[in-house]
């Protein structure tokens, strides 16, 4: 773009300093039901709506889902879906996303899924994975993008231990 002059040269350089790569939202699946529980709250919140509940097979179809939009994509699912929402339950549109779904992970066989129980599944696995290490720049809190002080006031909230 700079050699056909559509982007500025200077701007490049500065920019370039530190390139950072971030994989296609197809390829971290894993951060799907953060991210919904993120953004369903974001829109609930400005439209004054209480979302409390994710149907299992919305969120299954939303994590098999392969987001060619990326991240922009899922939230104008989502923000869409808040405003289609009558009541405290989140109500997406199925049929365009099980159009172009791939084989996805079972969760809660069926029955609606809570906001805090998508968060307390994500951050789980996240731990598991990370075997437990919080810290870190290959922690679980790296991991979810959050401070290490953050993710262990969700995991107190959440009632989440090593026992778990």
């Amino acid at each position: 773009m700079v050699t056909e002059k559509k982007f500025r040269f200077d701007l490049y350089y500065r920019l370039n300093i530190f390139p950072i790569l971030v994989p296609p939202l197809r390829e971290r699946a894993e951060d799907i039901p953060l991210l919904v529980s993120y953004f369903t709250q974001k829109h609930a919140r400005r439209m004054n709506k209480r979302i409390e509940t994710i149907p299992a097979d919305a969120m299954q179809a939303l994590c098999r889902y392969a987001w060619p939009g990326n991240v922009r994509e899922l939230e104008n699912v989502l923000e869409r879906a808040v405003i289609l929402s009558p009541g405290p339950e989140l109500r997406v549109a199925l049929p365009e996303l099980r159009a172009s779904t791939s084989a996805a992970p079972a969760e809660a066989g069926g029955q609606d899924m809570k906001l805090e129980d998508a968060e307390r599944t994500h951050i789980l696995h996240v731990l598991s994975e990370t075997n437990w290490i919080i810290g870190g720049p290959r922690g679980a809190a790296s991991k979810l993008g959050l401070n290490r002080s953050t993710l262990r006031s969700k995991m107190k909230k959440l009632g989440i231990d090593r026992s778990s």
